[in-house]
């Protein structure tokens, strides 16, 4: 899933048609528990889980799989130029890193010419909305253009959890900067069959503006 509205790689094939993924090495950028890996790796494709989190690996090792999961940062990747096909990231890495284009462009390195990237990130249009699913918010709080990011601190004032905003120029920015070739941009639509609420996350919203971009990128 490319995220909370349910594109089902299955069926978009961002990644290519599905039925060709057996035998395509494949790098998984922010892993988590590696669920994208694990069905990577059902449709015999040869995955490698990458996430900087080592609790969120030894989750993915609870779970099983007999593809390798390394923990590293994605700015910083411990492979080989060249050494896979494809790369995704659901959600992962990329909306964490202050500077984006220091991943992409290892990413870059790693694939072969013609690989292909995909990663999702919440749209950015979602920045300007409070994150309440409800008609509260549906309203416009904050200025779409202010790129100060989002942090959570502890007790004793240290960041625990920070994610960065880039308008939908940036990221567009960012990956032709990178030396990629954007292919597709996906906003999916909020599907009628999905009725879940969560956090943010709702049909009411979904329905009425996009809450995920999925870019589509190639390594010429």
């Amino acid at each position: 899933m490319w995220g909370p509205e349910g594109l089902d790689e299955a069926e978009a094939g961002l990644l290519g048609p599905p039925g060709e993924l057996r035998g395509r090495d494949v790098l998984e950028i922010g892993a988590g528990a590696a669920q994208c890996a694990r069905w990577l790796a059902g449709r015999g494709a040869r995955p490698v889980a990458l996430d900087i989190s080592h609790r969120q690996l030894q989750h993915a090792l609870r779970i099983g799989g007999t593809f390798p999961l390394v923990c590293a940062d994605a700015a910083a990747l411990p492979f080989a130029d060249g050494s896979f096909d494809l790369a995704c990231s659901a959600y992962g890495a990329l909306p964490f890193v202050a500077d984006p284009r220091l991943v992409l462009r290892e990413v870059r390195r790693v694939l072969r010419p013609g690989g292909r990237l995909v990663f999702s990130v919440t749209h950015p249009i979602r920045w300007a909305f409070p994150d309440e699913p409800g008609p509260e918010g549906l309203s416009v709080s904050a200025s779409y253009f202010d790129r100060t990011p989002y942090v959570e601190q502890d007790e004793e004032g240290r960041a625990v959890y920070v994610e960065h905003h880039r308008t939908l120029g940036d990221r567009v920015r960012d990956v032709v900067a990178s030396g990629f070739r954007l292919v597709d941009l996906v906003e999916p639509e909020w599907p009628a069959w999905n009725t879940s609420e969560w956090g943010g996350w709702s049909p009411l919203r979904g329905r009425l503006i996009p809450g995920t971009a999925v870019f589509v990128c190639e390594r010429d």
